[in-house]
């Protein structure tokens, strides 16, 4: 396999390229990144020191998805197997602040991607990391408020793929944008297309910040609070009792591969992933455990409400099962233990 991940000094790109390095099909590995993202040099950093003699070489190349010679030049000197387009604006306030950079980012780079694809590498393989976004509000939902979240009144299953799409936000019109011409690019020029919807994704290596990774930063803000009792509150949107499905990244790359293995059977479609409801928590239900884990009493204050946040998104992984033969592993508990050890180096 020779692989191209955009984004690839991200949080899940540098996992991803980690675990490529330990496949035994694995060819070369190239991470294309503009390192814009704080901690995305440290990861470089950190990719860097996996090579060794038996392994090949992570390959580093500097560049802007918003260039679409940059993107070009890349897939014209590789001509990858499979390009895993991880590169983007992650974070729906960012997105409410810059719309037009939101756009430039997450819609023109992903057609410079699909383009550059078209003309010069068909055959190459594309998955890209879409956003349960897509699906805006979810108001169709039967919603129960309980104590700590807020769950569905009749099915337990998640959400699938037959919901409808709804794009809320410049993020989110800028995410299904991107998601809709990676489908289409499959039905129009018969390119070998996939899209992830995903929930939460979290763990080690991820630079979680106030408004991108929330169980990181809550984790974060935890640690920090039982190392010094006495620090001012942190904020919590909200009231808390938004839910989501934790998807531990080594399972989202897992599933990444999958889809490259079975690219026949995943052509064209999208899949929603997640850590199912088994692993879904609410913000409060997270900060509970916190407490209870690290034996600390957390001192939080509410804001409003996030524009357009969910108040519930469970992923319904039934689809990913039958076509690329995937399933989460990771509890939340061995997932939010692994997310403490990174918050705490």
């Amino acid at each position: 396999m020779n692989a191209l991940i955009t984004g690839g000094c991200g949080f899940v790109g540098s996992n991803l390229a980690a675990h490529l390095l330990n496949l035994d099909h694995t060819q070369n590995v190239t991470v294309f990144d503009n390192l814009s993202r704080h901690g995305a040099s440290a990861n470089l950093e950190w990719l860097r020191t996996l090579s060794t003699a038996e392994r090949n070489p992570i390959e580093f190349v500097h560049g802007d998805i918003r260039n679409a010679f940059d993107i070009e030049a890349v897939i014209k000197a590789l001509q990858p197997d499979v390009i895993f387009h991880l590169a983007g604006q992650v974070a729906m306030t960012t997105s409410m602040q810059s719309p037009r950079r939101d756009f430039e980012i997450n819609v023109l780079g992903s057609v410079n991607v699909l383009e550059a694809v078209r003309q010069y590498t068909p055959g190459t393989a594309i998955v890209y990391a879409s956003s349960n976004k897509v699906y805006g509000n979810l108001e169709h939902l039967d919603l129960i408020e309980t104590e700590t979240r807020y769950t569905p009144r009749a099915s337990q299953g998640g959400v699938d793929e037959s919901a409808a799409i709804e794009f809320h936000t410049p993020y989110g019109c800028s995410k299904g944008a991107a998601d809709q011409y990676t489908l289409d690019y499959a039905r129009g020029f018969g390119l070998n297309t996939v899209v992830f919807r995903h929930s939460t994704i979290y763990g080690g290596r991820q630079f979680a910040t106030y408004d991108q990774g929330w169980v990181g930063w809550f984790c974060r803000q935890a640690i920090e609070s039982k190392a010094n009792p006495s620090r001012p509150p942190f904020t919590v949107s909200g009231d808390g009792k938004q839910v989501r499905d934790l998807l531990h990244v080594s399972d989202a790359v897992r599933c990444y591969v999958a889809a490259f293995q079975n690219i026949d059977a995943a052509r064209g479609h999208a899949f929603n992933i997640g850590g199912g409801i088994e692993n879904s928590m609410s913000l409060l239900e997270l900060l509970q455990y916190l407490e209870k884990r690290l034996e600390i009493q957390l001192n939080y204050t509410h804001l409003p409400w996030r524009q357009s946040d969910q108040k519930f998104f469970v992923a319904d992984n039934s689809k990913a099962g039958r076509l690329i033969h995937w399933t989460p592993k990771t509890s939340k508990e061995q997932g939010i233990e692994d997310t403490l050890s990174w918050q705490s180096r």
